[in-house]
């Protein structure tokens, strides 16, 4: 059997779609992704678009695959997690053999303002699969700076949200919400879990705007932030506003999240096996809400002065201006990463 008749048979219920076609797929085939976040979204993107032939998809995770992501994070098995592959290695391992067409570039690390324009410079749509608002402002901040569409997207228990940015067109992140949450506002998914099918919904929702995008029917992306509860089947499409002349970021071109040397600062206390996360700007925690939060994970106390949380192998030791001493790791990305887990940044 030829390899262009196994292609057409492949994608050919897709091609039967009108605004997709042969021409749409030639334009899929040739299309560059990029997936910041290879966890519950991430994968759940990465999927359906490597099923859809998606040209190239590189897939960016600092992470390892732990037992609790296998209920939602759709590309990995028992055994990744017994051998700590880097879910970026072990979901193109897992793509691969779904779709051997596809180029796959894995990349461990951890994105930050001093990578992030390399990793998203290249491609025509990059997907949000991060799970912290600090990495979504750093890459809004990014995609308007080089022009690159992007989608948002989040989960939280059985509630979902997303949106299309399209830089030069559409209201960005910062049109929409000015100012992230400040951390210990915002549950996260370790203090308020997260259901299985909100997380196949909305990532669902994110592959069908990029194939809108990358198969030339621009003009057909969602132009609303749209939520979704699973639970109770309640869907909100809120009409986006006008770009915001004012707003620092596509407006006046300021890229405050991109410019930080260091967004969160990170400083490794010696001899103490523990690192101190400090953000910027200074929050007002509630320790009884966040301590309400946290009880669901782990142990907590706390005084007017400080909370101590305890999760398996961290201690976190949290003030009210919002610093924290992450304890049981030196590595300041992995402190970055529980304190986004646990507290939210």
């Amino acid at each position: 059997m030829s390899s262009s008749l196994v292609v057409s048979q492949r994608y050919h219920r897709q091609e039967l779609i009108p605004e997709i076609g042969r021409e749409g797929q030639r334009r899929l085939r040739e299309a560059r992704v990029c997936i910041i976040g290879i966890g519950a979204l991430g994968t759940h993107v990465a999927d359906q678009l490597a099923r859809a032939g998606a040209g190239f998809l590189r897939l960016v995770d600092r992470d390892v695959p732990e037992l609790t992501n296998l209920q939602r994070q759709v590309l990995f098995d028992e055994a990744d997690v017994e051998s700590a592959t880097p879910k970026a290695i072990a979901a193109a391992r897992r793509l691969g053999a779904i779709n051997h067409e596809v180029e796959l570039e894995p990349v461990v690390d951890d994105v930050n303002p001093y990578n992030v324009e390399r990793l998203i410079s290249d491609v025509d749509v990059v997907i949000d699969g991060s799970d912290n608002f600090e990495l979504r402002y750093l890459l809004n901040d990014a995609s308007v700076k080089l022009g690159r569409p992007w989608i948002y997207g989040g989960v939280i228990a059985t509630h979902g949200t997303t949106m299309t940015i399209i830089p030069g067109e559409t209201p960005c992140l910062r049109c929409v919400f000015p100012e992230p949450p400040p951390p210990g506002a915002a549950p996260t998914c370790d203090t308020a879990g997260v259901l299985g099918p909100a997380v196949a919904v909305i990532g669902a929702l994110q592959a069908v705007e990029a194939i809108k995008l990358l198969t030339g029917n621009r003009d057909a992306r969602s132009r609303w932030l749209t939520s979704f509860d699973v639970w109770t089947h309640e869907l909100v499409r809120i009409d986006l506003p006008a770009r915001n002349p004012e707003c620092p970021t596509c407006g006046l071109g300021r890229y405050e999240f991109l410019d930080r040397t260091l967004p969160t600062q990170t400083i490794q206390l010696c001899g103490r096996d523990a690192v101190q996360v400090v953000v910027h700007p200074r929050a007002s925690l509630s320790f009884p809400a966040l301590a309400e939060r946290l009880s669901r994970s782990g142990e907590v106390s706390y005084n007017r002065y400080l909370m101590r949380f305890r999760a398996g192998a961290y201690e976190l030791t949290i003030f009210p201006d919002g610093r924290a001493i992450v304890r049981g790791t030196t590595d300041p990305a992995e402190a970055r990463s529980i304190y986004a887990r646990y507290i939210g940044m």
